[in-house]
């Protein structure tokens, strides 16, 4: 059995386009496939780890739901224009995987790809940066809201080249402890930024733009990351690729994708439930900042505890997806955050609040752990860079839509409103993730 990219089995039907192979000959060229992934597995699994660590700590100070929602609130003073941020940064990513995939699925080397992609998204969050300095008002909304656009567009593509990357260096039954490390670490780092971030840079407002100044830091730590990743990984040349088509034959073939896989397409519909989950992101910190006094000092603890939850949990989430397959990782993630979500609305003290955002960001980096290793174990390797395409664009039309909904339901109808809708989605999620989709790599094994 194959242990690099979730086939059960070495197969010479190769997948349509990537011509016909010998029998013996292909079985040969895997063996030496798989044998220069193990021979490498040293220098690759360190340059993903200080990639993703590096870039973890970076980004989850642009993602983690307290600054960039809380600056957009600050400039605009509107709970619309918060969820119209999400929401485009969303939408760039609903085209951009599929394209991401139709240009590096022919390739037999995709790190030029991932540098031009990694790079431009760390841009977009330059210009983020930079946008506080040098406009105010309507300008600066615009700005910011444009280079979210671009964050979010060069995010989707990129999201599809390192998933890619990862399944073509690291074997199966390594990658949870390898996400669990690294995101353990970089979290670690960044909850401890984020705190002090939100102390003595934002409070105090350093260099005129405490918000500014973060993300520019973030932009530093995730370009080192992307930097270890060049100069570190090996990347093999596999044994097939498929012939370059056209886009619009590759959005043809959409529905094959998605059918010829009963549990993949139910398993579809629970990431893009889990996506609408995120209706209520950018408001947590909005709701509290309602009843509590909204310090930089409030800011930092808060996302002290959110990052802090993502960095404790992923070593849980990690060394338990490789023990059991991650279909019992995204079950008790899902559950988590539907929790946290309850709690939040329910109890308005300072405990309650704290614990509330760890059990958010515990249950939502489970979820983005499960939900972007399971991918890699449906179907075979020639469809696997558009079947991550297919399923990062689905889950990001649902949340590009999710937060712009939820602004405009938050004005008009309040934060609880917006809260139980969350809850009701990721309770549908759960529902069916336990009804219809099997674990994975349970069903390949029974299935050899």
């Amino acid at each position: 059995m194959s242990l690099l990219n979730g086939v059960g089995h070495l197969d010479a039907k190769i997948a349509p386009g990537a011509g016909v192979a010998d029998e013996t000959d292909l079985a040969t060229r895997e063996a030496e496939y798989e044998k220069f992934v193990w021979d490498n597995l040293r220098r690759n699994y360190l340059g993903n780890y200080l990639h993703g660590m590096l870039g973890m700590t970076g980004f989850r100070l642009v993602n983690t739901p307290t600054f960039l929602p809380a600056y957009l609130h600050m400039i605009s003073g509107s709970n619309t224009i918060v969820g119209l941020g999400l929401a485009l940064q969303q939408v760039g990513g609903v085209i951009s995987p599929i394209f991401g995939a139709s240009q590096i699925e022919h390739r037999t080397k995709v790190m030029p790809a991932a540098m031009w992609m990694g790079g431009l998204a760390r841009t977009a969050v330059a210009g983020i940066a930079i946008s506080g300095w040098l406009l105010k008002g309507n300008a600066l909304v615009g700005s910011i809201l444009g280079f979210m656009l671009m964050f979010g567009i060069f995010m989707g593509a990129q999201r599809v080249v390192f998933s890619l990357l990862m399944a073509k260096v690291i074997p199966i039954s390594r990658r949870g402890r390898l996400q669990a490390w690294r995101n353990a670490t970089g979290s670690l780092i960044a909850a401890a930024l984020a705190y002090v971030a939100g102390r003595f840079l934002i409070g105090p407002n350093v260099f005129g733009n405490g918000y500014g100044t973060t993300f520019v830091l973030a932009v530093i730590l995730t370009t080192l990351g992307l930097t270890a990743l060049q100069l570190l990984l090996k990347e093999p040349e596999p044994p097939t690729t498929r012939k370059q088509s056209r886009f619009r034959d590759r959005l043809r073939e959409f529905p094959r994708l998605i059918t010829e896989d009963r549990a993949y397409a139910y398993f579809l519909v629970v990431q893009m439930l889990s996506s609408c989950g995120r209706i209520a992101t950018p408001f947590y910190i909005l709701y509290v900042g309602a009843s509590m006094h909204m310090t930089g000092k409030l800011i930092g603890a808060l996302s002290f505890a959110y990052i802090g939850a993502d960095a404790l949990s992923n070593l849980v989430w990690g060394y338990l997806g490789d023990k059991t397959g991650f279909r019992l990782v995204l079950l008790f993630s899902l559950m988590a955050w539907a929790a946290s979500t309850l709690l939040l609305i329910e109890v308005h003290t300072t405990w309650a609040v704290f614990l509330a955002f760890f059990g958010l960001g515990a249950g939502q980096a489970g979820y983005m752990m499960s939900a972007q290793t399971m991918i890699l174990e449906f179907g075979q390797r020639d469809d696997l860079p558009m079947r991550i395409a297919v399923s990062a664009t689905a889950e990001s039309i649902t949340a590009t839509l999710a937060p712009l909904i939820g602004g405009q339901v938050a004005d008009l109808l309040g934060y609880n409103v917006v809260f139980g809708l969350s809850i009701g989605v990721l309770i549908a999620g759960l529902i069916l993730l336990v009804v219809a989709v099997k674990e994975p790599r349970t069903a390949r094994m029974a299935a050899i």
